[in-house]
This record gives C-alpha cells, sequence and structure tokens, in this order.
C-alpha cells in the first residue's frame, strides 16, 4: 500500500551525483527522524520514505559491509565488529577491499568521498595496512577513538591520524562534506559520491564515559532540547508480562529510575541528531546553490535500529525485532517522487544493486544478494515480501543499569529471521541457536507480544488470517520455515527470488501461493531450520541441515549447497 503526492517525473540523468548520509543506530521507532526539521523538509517532503526497509545484521560492521557489498553476512562473512569475525581486517582478508560500492563507482569515473566511520577495527595502527580502496578523498574515523565525541581520531586522505582534540566529531563530518563538495563541484566532467558517516547517536565509548556505553555527547549548541520528550508508551515498552524467548523472555521489569534514564538517554540521542541535521541542510544548500541539486540523488539511512525499553530491553541492538531491524531510509532525487511513502519491504543488500543502477553502471559479475529497488515509485514493478535476517555473537546492554546488573552481555544471541510483509498479511519468524522459535503476526501484533509458538498446546488448533481466509497456523509455520531454510544459506538469485528454489518451476511467488493445499504434504515433510551448536560467527557446520526438497511438478529433489550455488545462476534454464 503506498501513499504519494507525485512529484513531476523526469528522467534520472546518465551519471547523477549521489549523497549516501549513514547514521550509527538510529531508530526508527521511537521518533528521531521526526526530531530532525531539515530532513523532514528535503528529504521526506521532497523524496520517498521507505517505511518497510532492514538491515539484516542488527550491529554495524556485519550490516555496513552487507551495505557497500551488497551481500548477506552468511556470503562475506563478516559477522561481527572485531576479529576474528568482523570488523576491518575481517573485510580486508575477505578480499572486500577490492570489490565494494565506491570502487566501482571510481572506476566507473566517479569521484568518490568518505568522512566519519568506516568499520569497527579500523584502527591509528591498521589504517594504512591496506589503505581503504575506491576513494579520491577520504577523512576516516579511527579506533579507539572512533565513538569519543569530542576526541576523535581522523586520517586524512591516508595521512598518519591526528587527533582533533575538543573538536564536536559531527562538525568534522560537516566540514570534510564541505570540502569534498568544494572538490568535486570544481570538477564538471565527472559526477560524484560522498558518503557522510557520522557516529551519532551511537553510544559513547571509551574516554570521558563512565563505563563501557554511556549515552552520546552533544554539541553544546543543542543541549538541554527536547526537555519533555519521552521514548514512547508503545504496548511493548516495559511490559507487564516478559516477551520473546531465549534471554530476552527472562529479563525482569524496568523500574522507575531506569525509565527516567533511558528517558534521558534516548533525549541525548535526539541531541546528538542536530548536528547531523544541520549537514542535511548545508548539503542540500550547497548544491542547490551550484545548481546541481535536481541531478543529485540523497539517501538517509542508517546501519541498523535501536531499542530503548522496549521488552524490557536496556539500550542496544542485535536483536531481530523490528526496533532493531527496521531502519530509516529516505531518498530524494531525479525523478523520486515526492512526499511517497511506501510498505514494499527493502533491505541493505538492495543499495548498492540500486546505486549502480541509478548510476548507469552493469551488474556484470557483481555477486549480489540483493536487487534494485523501486525508488522511482512505477507500481508495475513487482518487489519480493521478504527480508532475510540473522545474527550471531551475543547481545549487549548499553547501559549503565544494565551493567549493575552483573550481565551486561547476553551470550547465545544467535539466530536466524524472517520478515515477510505483504498488503493483507505480515510475520516476522525466527529460530535461535538453541532451537527456540519466534514467530509474530505483524499486523495485529506490531510490538510482536504474543509469540504463536509459545507452547505447543496453542499450536495444535490455532488458526491465522491470511489473505482474508483463516489457514491453520502449523501450515504456515511450515512454509515459513522452508523459507528461511533457502535465505539462511542463499547466494545472489535463490535470495532475491527463493520461492524458486523451492519451486523451480516458479508458479510460487509468495507466501500466499505456497499456501495452496497442494503443497501441504511437501511442506509438512520439508527438512526444517535448526542449530546443532551457538556460535560467535558464521560455523556452517554449527547450522544445521544445509539442504532443502523442492517441489517439481509433484516430483521433489533434494539440493544441497553447492547446487543452490547452480540454482543461484541466473543464466540457469529454469531462471528464465
Amino acid at each position: 500500500m503506498e501513499i504519494a503526492a507525485v512529484a513531476n517525473r523526469f528522467p534520472a540523468p546518465s551519471r547523477p551525483n549521489i549523497v549516501f548520509i549513514l547514521t550509527d543506530d538510529q531508530d526508527n521507532h521511537m521518533g528521531s527522524l521526526q526530531h530532525m526539521p531539515s530532513l523532514q523538509k528535503h528529504l521526506v517532503h521532497q523524496g520517498t520514505t521507505f517505511e518497510r526497509h532492514y538491515c539484516s545484521t542488527a550491529i554495524c560492521c556485519p550490516s555496513r559491509v552487507s551495505l557497500w557489498t551488497g551481500q548477506l553476512a552468511h556470503n562475506t562473512n563478516v559477522t561481527n565488529v572485531n576479529p576474528p569475525w568482523g570488523g576491518y581486517p575481517k573485510f580486508v582478508q575477505n578480499g572486500y577491499n577490492d570489490h565494494h560500492l565506491a570502487l566501482w563507482l571510481q572506476q566507473s569515473g566517479y569521484n568518490t568521498y568518505y568522512v566519519g566511520k568506516l568499520f569497527n577495527a579500523h584502527t591509528i595502527y591498521n589504517y594504512d595496512s591496506p589503505p581503504v580502496s575506491g576513494y579520491t578523498q577520504s577523512n576516516f574515523f579511527l579506533d579507539p577513538f572512533t565513538y569519543q565525541y569530542y576526541n576523535v581520531s581522523t586520517s586524512k586522505n591516508g595521512a598518519p591520524p591526528t587527533n582533533p582534540v575538543g573538536k564536536y566529531s559531527t562538525d568534522i563530518v560537516a566540514e570534510s562534506a564541505n570540502e569534498f563538495l568544494d572538490h568535486a563541484l570544481l570538477d564538471d566532467g565527472s559526477p560524484f559520491f560522498i558518503t557522510l558517516a557520522p557516529i551519532a547517536p551511537h553510544a559513547l565509548v571509551g574516554e570521558g564515559s563512565l563505563g563501557a556505553f554511556d549515552p552520546p555527547q552533544v554539541a553544546e549548541r543543542h543541549e538541554g532540547l527536547f526537555p519533555e520528550y519521552k521514548i514512547p508508551r508503545t504496548p511493548n515498552f516495559n511490559p507487564d508480562s516478559p516477551s520473546g524467548v531465549n534471554w530476552v523472555s527472562k529479563l525482569p521489569k524496568l523500574n522507575d529510575t531506569i525509565l527516567d534514564y533511558n528517558d534521558e538517554y534516548q533525549r541525548k540521542r535526539l541531541r546528538s541528531l542536530q548536528a547531523v541535521d544541520e549537514i542535511v541542510e548545508s548539503v542540500v544548500a550547497r548544491l542547490d546553490q551550484a545548481g546541481v541539486l535536481e541531478d543529485t540523488f540523497i539517501f538517509y539511512t542508517s546501519d541498523n535500529g535501536y531499542h530503548i525499553g522496549q521488552h524490557r530491553l536496556h539500550p542496544g541492538k542485535t536483536c531481530g525485532f523490528e526496533t532493531d531491524i527496521n531502519v530509516p531510509l529516505v531518498v530524494r532525487g531525479p525523478g523520486v517522487p515526492a512526499q511517497r511513502v511506501t510498505q514494499a519491504p527493502s533491505s541493505h543488500i538492495d543499495l548498492a544493486p540500486t546505486i549502480l543502477q541509478i548510476a548507469g553502471i552493469g551488474i556484470g559479475d557483481k555477486k549480489f544478494d540483493g536487487a534494485p529497488i523501486d525508488i522511482y515509485g512505477n507500481e508495475t514493478e513487482s518487489r519480493s515480501e521478504h527480508a532475510a535476517v540473522e545474527f550471531w555473537g551475543f547481545g549487549l546492554a548499553e547501559s549503565i543499569f544494565g551493567r549493575e546488573t552483573g550481565v551486561p552481555i547476553y551470550v547465545n544471541n544467535t539466530y536466524k529471521g524472517l520478515r515477510i510483509e505483504a498488503e493483507n498479511y505480515g510475520f516476522y519468524y525466527s529460530v535461535w541457536c538453541n532451537n527456540e522459535k519466534e514467530l509474530y503476526d505483524m499486523k495485529t501484533d506490531p510490538g510482536q507480544l504474543h509469540n504463536l509458538l509459545s507452547s505447543r498446546e496453542s499450536r495444535i488448533n490455532a488458526t491465522i488470517n491470511i489473505s482474508g481466509k483463516q489457514r491453520p497456523l502449523g501450515k504456515v509455520v511450515d512454509r515459513l520455515d522452508a523459507l528461511m531454510m533457502v535465505l539462511k544459506s542463499c547466494k545472489q538469485q535463490s535470495c532475491v527470488h527463493p520461492w524458486k528454489s523451492l519451486h523451480p518451476l516458479g508458479d510460487v511467488q509468495n507466501l500466499h501461493d505456497a499456501l495452496s493445499t497442494e503443497y501441504d504434504e511437501f511442506y509438512s515433510e520439508q527438512v526444517k531450520v535448526s542449530f546443532t551448536n551457538c556460535e560467535g560467527g558464521y560455523i556452517v557446520e554449527s547450522e544445521g541441515p544445509q539442504s532443502f526438497n523442492t517441489f517439481d511438478g509433484g516430483e521433489g529433489g533434494v539440493y544441497d549447497a553447492l547446487e543452490q550455488q547452480v540454482l543461484a545462476n541466473p543464466n540457469w534454464s529454469l531462471w528464465e
């Protein structure tokens, strides 16, 4: 379902400019976008908002690598924020310094620029071993100072790191944005791609914090804003009864002292975003002054979402809940409808192919697990209804109260998830590494409070409404599990069109099609998603079965992980 006040559409220039603004840990469910007036004025009101946009892994490094490569984390094998499972060294080790979006754009003639945080474990010691490829100019924030708002360390264009102590880090992003635009606009022959990646509203980490994580520091000019703000008291906010499974279901209710702390925590997050909002204002004004605003796409998103208080959770991310995986995405640009709001699901793995498409660059041999998003509002273009979700490792309470409980880290936070969204139905389904399962009806339970799989008894005779018909709950779960069975180790086209891996003849396009009773036996006997062990990273041997059955006119087959790669080949005859 889409709402649009469509602007006059005109074809995008063949080589448009692109500005990509990437915040860190920005929520999509506590009103942060509504507290950014310049973003509302210049992007939301002049572009399209994608309300069902998702990160596939709710933590920064895996999500950012997926964003810049168009691949899911189980394919990049960058699954955490630090070695051995993630961070900049893992990005380099796995070959992605030679295969990422900015490099492809640069090779095609774009001037490319980056300022701010790239990845964790990109440090004052390894920033030049090797240097990040693909950028005409850069100013990278470096660990261990990345999250220190007034003591950030940066390397500018590969030079040795400096610490501009006392300068607010988001203002450094603003200064570099102006410098990059000055440089880019001097070159009339080359389009530009600029990434602005402030750390706001990420927690303060390191020097200046009382512990491991504390609320973000705020520019002095924004101190004291929003004194009356409180986190929305939605039904899933600090609920009377526990929700979720695994460690989440064991969380105690938060007391008033913690709730007051959390409200102020979020106020500081909103204040920290005001300097980002000023960047939006200055960039749009500069582009307009140069006469190139109407030839420039502006993307605004975050690496992952954030929760504070929902499901009794202390501040943090890493969960499969909507608060953590549903992230902001607003796009403005030539041909993009103004004031359009779309519910079509999309994911970070779709953004690299989207940007290459608008830049007029062919996909070639790039191994994308996503597909270009319809940013132009062409209703004739169909979109998949699914987003794959996955996580490995631990959950973290980013709060002094989380630390006081003695359990700031929640182990066994490894899971596979699946988000389905269509006009008449929506679900979140997940299987955890301890083999507990969750299923939420997102149309009737958007806060994800009522796990439909909480007990065997509740499943036996339960039904669920899909497209106006009551369907047996177990039959629906069989289909969702089979879809996740494909997505949990998919590659390329099998990630984009997972139903074709289950139904190679192409006669099943979505969950609604799959619910035909002729497939009941096939799905009830399908291999089920499970884990044999909880791991801190992607260890295939611990991720349960890798083969699944296919339906082919009643004659099934079994495909293993290698054959799934054949299924992913777009030149294979059954994909035609």
